[in-house]
């Protein structure tokens, strides 16, 4: 009789404690995090979740490089991830049959700008966590010092009158011819173009003519099947390309030898007036032993390449990092997400987390200026982001067919640079290999 007692007593327990679960699990939202930098803030995040709704936000991260292989993992299981992440217009294919349409949810009708979420058709399948910007970064303290000039040849007064390729390059050339009054080495620091270290170029340069090719054909930039591209604005690539390198700090015969770490601190040093790079970079710069650049001083330009319309032109704003909401979760189990999203990102509480403990540039209308990042280029592509009649550029270049394709380009691209093979070759091989790695 004691061992039976027991054994009932044993089994009433688990029972309890298996109602309790499932009590529990109904207030639970699992979520699988891509970005173990991100572990230790969405632990906080979820605390404070608990705190305010007492409801929990089971956070789990994957390991650094096998997301992907998580994902498939934990999505065939029967308590699966409800809110997971995509890395773009790439991910979200491999796992649209997961994705619930999010378009009619509070999080997306507070979206600053709909081109930055994953839609496809009438659709929106991906919400993105947060957005990072980049262009022409310059030092105020060294423009300020060119305009002030009373020999310059150039009419522009300041750098808001700097709204095209033309006025730039006009700018940028007069510049050099007065580089040893401005006390620089260069107007630009020197185009890195070292194997692993042209990103710079062979993406992020690149982004903006198949972006004009794409919106002048009317191409959803969303597919990731467009097999091939005419490279059609391969002419105001080259143009700023070249501007580039024929008013740098560095010869371009040099440029082999050249990290992005050199750019930056060329940059920190003053021995430069502009860098292109995004809001990553002011961790870079601030930390240079011998910084000279004031915070105060450090201010972002689009990438003007001379395409027709670019006077509207913001900078190139995007992200890899994206919500997803699991589309065979249960009715209840993705309102708890759309919920969390909401709070994260239009609570008081939220919004403090998204800001200060994960860092993010949020692109959210319910965040107000005051709660931008405070670093000065999140602060800059926060105030770019939310200018009037200035249109940012997405980040088309998440659908460049691979990173064969993107090495293939810079490796040709420093050819160039170094005089060893004519822009007709560069452009050959840029639409060939697209072709064939898209195959």
């Amino acid at each position: 009789m004691k061992k039976i007692l027991a054994i009932t007593l044993i089994c009433l327990v688990l029972l309890g404690s298996m109602v309790g679960c499932s009590r529990n699990d109904e207030n639970t939202l699992y979520f699988l995090n891509f970005k173990p930098e991100s572990a230790a803030a969405y632990n906080k995040i979820a605390a404070k979740y608990k705190e305010e709704t007492g409801k929990t936000l089971r956070v789990v991260t994957a390991a650094s490089g096998t997301y992907e292989q998580t994902l498939k993992s934990e999505i065939s299981k029967s308590d699966a991830p409800v809110l997971f992440q995509l890395n773009g217009v790439i991910g979200y294919n491999a796992w649209k049959d997961y994705c619930k349409d999010l378009s009619d949810t509070e999080i997306y009708k507070h979206l600053s700008d709909p081109q930055l979420a994953i839609s496809s058709g009438e659709g929106v399948y991906g919400i993105p966590a947060v957005v990072e910007g980049y262009g022409i970064i310059y030092n105020k303290e060294i423009t300020d010092r060119y305009f002030a000039l009373t020999n310059r040849a150039t009419k522009y007064a300041s750098m808001d009158e700097i709204r095209s390729f033309e006025a730039l390059s006009a700018m940028v050339r007069d510049m050099t011819a007065h580089k040893d009054e401005l006390g620089i080495r260069g107007v630009f620091a020197a185009t890195s173009l070292k194997s692993g270290e042209d990103w710079r170029f062979q993406t992020h340069l690149a982004n903006l003519p198949i972006y004009y090719e794409f919106e002048k054909g009317n191409i959803d930039i969303s597919r990731d099947d467009i097999s091939e591209v005419d490279f059609s604005y391969n002419t105001h690539y080259k143009q700023l390309f070249d501007l580039y390198l024929n008013n740098s700090t560095t010869d371009p015969k040099l440029l082999g030898s050249k990290q992005v770490a050199d750019s930056m601190a060329e940059f920190a040093l003053g021995q430069c007036a502009m860098v292109q790079n995004g809001n990553w970079a002011w961790s870079q710069i601030q930390g240079v032993n011998g910084n000279t650049v004031k915070s105060e001083n450090i201010k972002f330009l689009p990438i003007y390449i001379g395409a027709e319309g670019e006077n509207t032109q913001g900078l190139c704003v995007g992200t890899e990092n994206y919500f997803a909401i699991n589309a065979k979760a249960t009715p209840e189990k993705q309102k708890l997400a759309e919920d969390f999203l909401a709070w994260l990102y239009t609570s008081e509480s939220g919004k403090d987390l998204v800001t200060n403990e994960l860092g993010f540039i949020a692109p959210y209308d319910t965040f107000e200026e005051d709660e931008a990042p405070s670093d000065p280029l999140g602060k800059e592509v926060y105030e770019w982001m939310n200018k009037d009649g200035v249109n940012t550029v997405p980040w088309v270049f998440s659908i460049f067919p691979s990173q064969n394709f993107k090495s293939d380009f810079g490796a040709a691209l420093l050819q160039y640079a170094q005089g060893n093979k004519e822009w007709s070759e560069v452009v050959s091989l840029f639409k060939t290999r697209w072709k064939e790695e898209s195959a």
